[in-house]
Parts: structure tokens; C-alpha cells; sequence
């Protein structure tokens, strides 16, 4: 609910203070509950999540989304992800391509044929059945790479592999996404999206697979004739904001240029970038985790059948990428397969992305609109919890190597 006091205080003052007290509101409040996380024992994310549901419309009605908080949302996520391509020094997407693409092709297959197979069965248009499947498709790696990354697990197999899905994953599901978005306007161009499809792929495999060894050609020879303070933090900057827009041209998502910045820069700049991005990250990513808790909309769950139908809908947005992408991953053991199904869950803004076009289009209605939103949003909480539960024995290894008393 609203409160009076806070209703004045944002009536009565100019918008460049009310977004001042509200970038204010949305850091403290997510660091503070991120606190709280800890304290209670699960990863600092479900906090910084929990905070953005509660300042938004869903409980006090603090904040809402605005396109400020979106600016700093969408650079909060890329320096993640651009953070997380600097730790892997030894990473190679071909290393891991099979098993990856594996995971992320039936990762893909069956939450989409399962999320239309099952609004279909409900009796709801085979379009907006289509836009459903779309949404579950996705997945939104920041939120397992948060967990990943603060638990120092990056360098893991499993890890590897999750983050190398994620990147066909966004591949696969935006090429889903445009044929969907195609059909339902009635422009359909097959020429359009096999180019798209051939950028794509091309831009991830060239930057993937040469992008290290390129940079660490370039970057000492133009670091040594630049006078300018910080020279390899500008040059990474240069990076990971270019490699982000050639990868929107290429079709991709920004993200994914971020982290393909990331791993390429991996080997060519010393720990002093590493510690400036970090401290960029851990500005930014609390607006990215916030911003997904403001735009729960309890609106939908006021009718009990939608309420039914976003619990169903999470409940098999959640066992189809788990069974999906744990039956794509069982070659490695059960114990990785569970680590990758589990990592893979969180829908988070990427599907609510798919729903807002569907809803732009006027092809899904406004509640399917909201139960698409709560299941993105459930799913980014829940994944968290369990991912620390599927990797509790390397965590305590990882905690107990931190603890063993350096000698000499």
C-alpha cells in the first residue's frame, strides 16, 4: 500500500530530486536486505530481489519502474556479466560447445513446446499459447552469474557450462522470439531472420573464439602510447560498450557482447581494472535486481484463476528447464546435470521482455501479461536458494581453502 508520507515527500519535490530519492531508496534498501540474506544463510540476491517487491506498487508503492531505473538496470546487468567474462581466464566456449549446446537446444525444445502445449489445453488462443512458450524459453544468466560469482564457483565445470548455455540460449530464444513477433504482426521474412540468425552466431563464434588473443595483441601496444591516467580501465570501458552495441546490431542481446568484452579482456588487463569493475558492479547490478522485484503486478493474482494459472505456470517454467536442461547435462553426472538444470531456471527480465512485446502486440491479454511477470519473477527468486543448495559442497570447500592459514 501507499504511504501518505512518502506520496508527499515524491508530490513535492523536482524530478531531479525524486529520482535522486529513489536511486537512494532502491540502493539502500537492497543492500540492506541483501544484509539480511546473508544473515538468514541464502545468496544476497533473493534480498536485493525482495527489496525491489517491496518498494514497488506490489507493497509500499515507493518506486516504480521508470526509464532512469531502466538505464541503470540495463548497465547494471552488463557489468555483471562483464565482470564475470574477467574472471575466466581459461574459459573457451568451444571447450564446452557440445555439452552446452545440448543443454541449451532441449533447454529451449521443451519449456516452449510445454508452456504451449499446456495454454492450448486450458482452452487460450494458440498465439498467445505461442507468446507463453516464447517467455519460458528464456533465461536470465545475470542471476545465476550473481550466485556464481560471489561464491567464487566460476571456474567450476558446471558453471562453464551454464554460462555457455546461456549464451546459445539467448541466441536460440531471440531467434524464437522474432519468428513469434513475426507471425503475429503477419511479416514473416525467412531471408531477414536466417541473416539475423547468421550474424549472430557468427559475431558470438569469432569474438568467442579469438576475441582473447586479439587483445592481448592490441591492448599493451595502445596502453603504452596513451598519457591519460587508467589506460587499460578506458580501453575496457572501450571494449565492453562496443562489443555490446555490435552485438544489439548483431542480433544478440548487449549482455553477451559484455561478457564476450569480459573474456576477451580476461588475459590483457592486470587486477587494477579488475577491482575498478567491481566497484562499478556493485553500483549498478542492485538497480538490475531491484528493477525486476518493482514490476510485479498483483493486479492478476486478484482473480483466483490466474492466480492457479501463474502458480502452474511457474511450477512448469521451473521442472522444464531443471528436466530439460539436467537431461541435456546428465552425460557429465547427476550432480552437474542438477547444478545446470537449477542454473538455468531464472526467466527474470528476459521474460518479461517476451511478455510486454505480446501484450504491445495486443496478441496476450493483460492478466496472461501478469501471470508471464510473476512466473519471471518467482523463478528468479526460487533459482538462487537451491543453486546454493546444489553447490553446498564446493562452497565449503571454497570456504574452507579461504580459511587454511597461509605459511611462510
Amino acid at each position: 500500500m501507499d504511504s501518505p508520507l512518502f506520496a508527499l515527500m515524491l508530490a513535492t519535490t523536482g524530478d531531479a530530486t525524486k529520482l535522486l530519492l529513489e536511486m537512494f531508496l532502491v540502493f539502500a534498501s537492497a543492500k540492506l536486505l541483501a544484509e539480511v540474506a546473508e544473515r538468514l544463510r541464502q545468496p544476497p540476491v533473493v534480498g536485493e530481489l525482495a527489496a525491489g517487491v517491496l518498494l514497488g506498487p506490489a507493497v509500499l508503492g515507493w518506486v516504480r519502474p521508470n526509464d532512469l531505473l531502466s538505464v541503470l538496470a540495463d548497465l547494471g546487468v552488463m557489468f555483471l556479466l562483464f565482470r564475470v567474462g574477467l574472471e575466466l581466464r581459461d574459459f573457451r566456449l568451444t571447450k564446452v560447445g557440445a555439452n552446452a549446446l545440448a543443454v541449451a537446444v532441449v533447454g529451449v525444445v521443451v519449456p516452449f513446446l510445454a508452456g504451449w502445449g499446456l495454454m492450448v489445453a486450458l482452452g487460450h488462443p494458440r498465439i498467445e499459447a505461442v507468446f507463453v512458450g516464447a517467455a519460458l524459453v528464456a533465461t536470465s544468466v545475470g542471476i545465476t552469474a550473481r550466485v556464481l560469482a560471489a561464491k567464487g564457483l566460476l571456474d567450476h565445470q558446471a558453471s562453464k557450462i551454464i554460462l555457455a548455455a546461456a549464451i546459445i540460449d539467448d541466441v536460440l530464444g531471440l531467434l524464437v522470439l522474432a519468428v513469434v513477433s513475426s507471425s503475429a504482426s503477419g511479416t514473416l521474412n525467412l531471408v531477414e531472420l536466417c541473416t539475423t540468425a547468421a550474424l549472430a552466431v557468427a559475431f558470438t563464434f569469432l569474438v568467442a573464439q579469438w576475441g582473447t588473443r586479439t587483445m592481448e595483441k592490441i591492448v599493451p601496444k595502445l596502453e603504452s602510447r596513451m598519457r591519460s591516467g587508467e589506460g587499460q580501465f578506458t580501453l575496457a570501458m572501450l571494449a565492453v560498450f562496443g562489443l555490446s552495441l555490435l552485438a544489439v546490431y548483431a542480433g544478440v542481446a548487449a549482455i553477451i557482447g559484455a561478457f564476450l568484452a569480459g573474456m576477451a579482456l580476461a588475459k590483457s588487463v592486470d587486477h587494477r581494472v579488475h577491482e575498478m569493475t567491481t566497484g562499478v558492479t556493485e553500483l549498478l547490478v542492485p538497480f538490475f535486481l531491484v528493477g525486476i522485484g518493482l514490476h510485479l503486478d498483483v493486479t492478476a493474482l486478484k482473480d483466483p484463476g490466474m492466480l492457479v494459472l501463474a502458480v502452474a505456470v511457474t511450477a512448469l517454467a521451473c521442472a522444464t528447464k531443471f528436466i530439460g536442461c539436467g537431461l541435456g547435462a546428465l552425460r557429465m553426472g547427476w550432480r552437474d546435470a542438477t547444478r545446470i538444470g537449477i542454473g538455468m531456471m531464472p526467466r527474470g527480465e528476459v521474460g518479461m521482455v517476451v511478455a510486454q512485446i505480446g501484450l504491445g502486440l495486443g496478441v496476450i491479454a493483460p492478466g496472461i501479461y501478469g501471470v508471464v511477470v510473476l512466473m519471471s519473477i518467482a523463478t528468479t527468486v526460487i533459482a538462487p536458494p537451491l543453486l546454493q543448495l546444489a553447490y553446498r559442497d564446493l562452497i565449503r570447500v571454497e570456504a574452507e581453502g579461504q580459511a587454511l592459514p597461509r605459511v611462510g
